[in-house]
């Protein structure tokens, strides 16, 4: 099994606060206003689930892009995806990323790169890669450059397949058009401190394969089909063995990570908070127990949290907090490095772990995720993937051998999917 740690039901809201819809059409963006696409019949509609963004740099020395189409048919009849290609908007026989077969559709991979064409709803895999008509689907879509200025400033999308060829059309037949320009150049990452201090913290659930929750969990939010939590990390910690727990694995305080302070990742204002849910017993995810289900809501599904507005447009999530730890209320200011609570299992958790995002507005429900680079840390190594699947809902087992790995100095880089790191002790400081 994949550990979940926070359920694909967990798009609620952080925080009851509301803010204008961002803007994800790719027309909202100057770089792409005067891309020439070509007029055709388009029968298989293609436009961004994700607002203009922008390549960051993962633990794998690589730059980042990362985002989300949705295909809707608008033809009368079904329409099948056999290729979609991401092309550099000034120079289209350039190929940047290309995704066809097990890429879009395959039934026995869990994860990694495959399955990345997916039902709309919640984004669940498929078994096939046909869309009906009036149907659509979502393809996650992430490729990367080996430098920075390797990157274009937009992209094209170029769909090949069957579908109709026309508003008349009876059959399907062979189409293969170019649309849909996006921005790539829309920032830059932004570099915070660390959220957390010492050391083997595990990057779980992080960005940027499909399979796992935060990357795969689109859902139908105040009127759009957004995703907040694309590049969040659950961090959990591990004991010098490679185990999350030591003693009873019934009992939270017997996981490693259970208390860990949170830290304030910039100087900011805490927008919203929550701290009224009590601990949840390990091993259970409330949104798979039908007794705990009912009483999820949006509200609360993220636990005890706090949500700090750090300025520039940015704001950033630590959910599952210890009730009663949190020593900020709304309206409070922070600095960077500052203990801001302790790190729990409350709300849609099975574990204890701490739950952080970085997105453009307030509300979960009403904004986009934000890739981040953290400004300091070790890298030590990778977790396998497969050890997760041989897992239970208690994380139990060893999953590394932390000191058999030689720390590796790291600035500005975002810890990508199972790296372990190491944090340094911090102090509050007002530098950011």
């Amino acid at each position: 099994m994949i550990p979940v740690l926070v359920g694909l039901v967990a798009l609620g809201a952080c925080s009851t606060a509301t803010s204008p819809a961002p803007d994800s059409s790719a027309s909202a963006s100057a770089v792409t206003a005067n891309i020439d696409i070509p007029d055709a019949y388009t029968p298989v509609v293609i436009r961004p689930l994700s607002d203009p963004t922008f390549p960051f740099k993962g633990t794998d020395g690589k730059y980042h892009v990362v985002y989300d189409l949705e295909l809707q048919n608008a033809s009368p009849i079904p329409a099948t995806v056999e290729k979609v290609e991401v092309l550099d908007a000034e120079n289209q026989d350039k190929v940047i990323a290309s995704y066809s077969g097990k890429q879009l559709v395959d039934p026995d991979c869990p994860f990694g790169d495959c399955n990345r064409l997916r039902s709309i709803v919640l984004g669940r895999p498929v078994d096939n890669a046909k869309i009906n008509p009036d149907e659509g689907r979502i393809l996650y879509v992430d490729f990367t450059f080996d430098a920075l200025e390797d990157a274009p400033a937009a992209v094209v999308h170029r769909f090949i397949g069957m579908g109709a060829t026309g508003p008349a059309s009876q059959k399907p037949a062979k189409v293969d058009y170019v649309v849909t320009p996006y921005d790539i150049s829309a920032g830059t990452a932004r570099v915070i401190g660390p959220p957390l201090q010492g050391t083997n913290w595990v990057a779980l659930n992080g960005c940027c394969e499909p399979g796992w929750p935060h990357r795969s969990s689109p859902n139908a939010l105040t009127g759009a089909v957004r995703n907040s939590q694309r590049f969040a990390i659950d961090y959990k910690r591990m004991n010098d063995e490679g185990r999350f727990f030591e003693g009873d694995k019934n009992k939270n305080e017997s996981y490693v990570d259970y208390g860990e302070p949170i830290l304030a990742v910039a100087d900011g204002t805490v927008v919203s908070t929550l701290d009224e849910l009590p601990a949840n017993a390990p091993g259970v995810l409330p949104a798979q127990n039908p007794e705990l289900a009912d009483k999820i809501t949006v509200d609360n599904v993220d636990g005890n949290h706090i949500v700090l507005d750090i300025g520039d447009g940015d704001y950033v999530m630590y959910a599952h907090l210890i009730k009663g730890s949190l020593q900020v209320k709304a309206g409070d200011t922070v600095t960077k490095g500052q203990q801001i609570a302790e790190l729990g299992n409350t709300g849609n958790a099975n574990a204890s772990h701490l739950h952080f995002q970085m997105m453009n507005g307030p509300s979960l429900v009403n904004s986009d995720a934000l890739p981040y680079e953290i400004d300091t840390f070790e890298y030590l190594g990778q977790v396998e993937p497969d050890l997760f699947l041989k897992t239970d809902d208690f994380l139990s087992g060893v999953f590394a051998d932390p000191t058999a790995m030689t720390p590796q100095s790291r600035t500005e880089e975002l810890p990508l999917n199972l790296s372990i790191v190491n944090f340094p002790a911090q102090s509050a400081s007002s530098d950011n």
